[in-house]
């Protein structure tokens, strides 16, 4: 039985510490904040409840293995999960609207054939097919398996299987996801629709290769889901499921430095001076805090390299919390997405070459569930948006400025929302930065194959022996799913050892 420190109580290192824990290690998770969860935070105030971090579950089968694996009742058992259906309804900018059913391949082809016509319809079916061969190329090395050694070839290998595109003697293939918006699916509408699940993750769709075709794929492939009481409930869960099995967790505790003994990891050192020693650590942190803690680079010339994969300064998460007095109408969609209408202008922005864009594309998010609420005749909506992150929030009148235009963009999506709010708090990337530790606030991107390498990230081993990265800033990257795939990566390489490849 090995002592293990777990840095962070994110859902990847959750994850992480429930299944070393059932494979008979004592695992100790320091938390610097006073909770767990990481983004999956929650506000609370005057009988209104805020989920401030992810709003929706993609992909609900890594969690349900992860209960599977280590314990007898299942996620289902733990927390009530809701299909949403629609799994998203779009505001485009010339005001086209459509809903998407969800995971319903025909019901997305059925619905934007009746809104755009049969011939976008049949471009965004067969774009679906194309995505879907991405995705069998790329789900086991860029999702199940420990990062290649030779991750070069995932870096160079494209696996979108791009048409042909002939413009006057030349022909090329799309080789990021603006060319295969531009060419392939040849309406704005239909390249907004592509473009905005890049864009969620802070990702230029200019600069993202064309393999991100994968991430529109698992949402119409698997569905969209909501965890009943608010997605704060799964991280609740999993704390749980951690507690049962025996983790122990110190709040409160933040780490200053790993110890090394003998040329590796052996535990770690808090501010408060306590040392608490370990023969494995674990850390869910970002790598500019992984290697402060270590005082040397974690990096060798090999490796996937980190902070190459934005294409722009970190982007992080704008957020404005809304309390809404009048009930929530009949039939509204959980989540609408109001796109931009100024392409350029948000593109700009994000990249940090141009002031605020003339309306950012924003996720609405109105969950139909009476725990958000006080009663019948209130609402609670989150509006969010991608910015960058080293803008200067909490300066001048800027906090104010860039929450108006996300207000006014969210008003396509709720009807008479300007008269109808009660108060607004604003969120900026500083309180990511205060609540998740990654440095401004940053969202890290999932994964991704092709683009040089650039948009992967490092592997959940280290140059410094008994010491592994878990989280969204390690292998295979950011979002929900992914945090849970990397807390069975790690466990599976601390408990088999380097030969460790993966689910089978």
């Amino acid at each position: 039985m090995a002592r293990i420190a777990v840095i962070g109580a994110g859902m990847g290192a959750m994850a992480a510490a429930a299944r070393l824990a059932v494979a008979g290690h004592r695992v100790t998770v320091y938390e610097r904040t006073r909770t767990y969860g990481g983004a999956l935070r929650r506000v609370e105030r005057d009988g209104f409840s805020f989920d401030t971090g992810p709003g929706v579950l993609p992909l609900p089968a890594v969690y349900r293995d992860l209960f599977l694996k280590t314990g007898r009742e299942p996620l289902e058992e733990c927390v009530e999960l809701v299909q949403v259906d629609p799994s998203a309804h779009h505001v485009f900018a010339d005001g086209t609207h459509v809903s998407l059913p969800n995971a319903s391949r025909a019901g997305v082809v059925s619905a934007l054939a009746e809104t755009l016509g049969p011939d976008a319809a049949r471009r965004w079916g067969d774009f679906l097919v194309r995505a879907r061969e991405a995705w069998d190329r790329s789900r086991r090395p860029l999702l199940e398996e420990p990062l290649w050694p030779n991750w070069r070839v995932l870096a160079e290998r494209e696996p979108y299987p791009a048409v042909p595109h002939k413009r006057l003697l030349r022909t090329r293939r799309a080789g990021t996801l603006a060319e295969v918006g531009a060419w392939e699916l040849r309406d704005p509408r239909l390249a907004a629709l592509l473009e905005s699940h890049a864009l969620a993750f802070g990702l230029d769709p200019r600069e993202a290769p064309a393999s991100a075709a994968v991430l529109p794929y698992m949402e119409h492939a698997f569905g969209i889901w909501y965890v009943r009481g608010g997605m704060r409930e799964l991280a609740r869960a999993v704390y749980e499921r951690c507690r049962s099995r025996g983790v122990e967790f110190v709040f409160g505790a933040e780490t200053l430095r790993i110890v090394e003994k003998d040329g590796r990891a052996a535990g770690v050192e808090l501010r408060d001076g306590t040392v608490a020693g370990a023969d494995v650590v674990v850390a869910g942190v970002d790598h500019h805090r992984l290697e402060l803690m270590t005082g040397h680079r974690l990096y060798d010339d090999g490796d996937v390299r980190p902070g190459v994969a934005g294409q722009w300064s970190r982007p992080g998460r704008f957020t404005v919390l809304l309390a809404l007095r009048g009930a929530r109408e009949a039939g509204a969609p959980h989540r609408t997405v109001v796109h931009t209408t100024d392409r350029s202008g948000e593109l700009d922005f994000l990249t940090g070459g141009a002031g605020l864009p003339a309306r950012p594309t924003v996720s609405v998010l109105r969950p139909d569930d009476p725990a958000l609420r006080p009663d019948g005749e209130h609402e609670s909506v989150v509006v969010s948006a991608v910015v960058p992150s080293d803008e200067e929030w909490g300066e001048g009148d800027i906090d104010r400025r860039f929450a108006d235009l996300v207000v006014e963009a969210a008003a396509q999506a709720v009807p008479g929302l300007r008269e109808r709010v009660l108060w607004r708090e604003v969120r900026t990337p500083d309180d990511g930065d205060e609540e998740t530790g990654a440095a401004l606030g940053g969202i890290p991107a999932p994964a991704l194959a092709a683009g040089g390498g650039r948009f992967l990230h490092p592997a959940n081993v280290t140059p410094l022996p008994g010491l592994y990265r878990v989280g969204g800033w390690s292998h295979p990257g950011g979002g929900l799913p992914h945090a849970g795939m990397s807390g069975a990566l790690v466990a599976g390489l601390i408990v088999e050892g380097p030969g460790f490849r993966g689910s089978q």
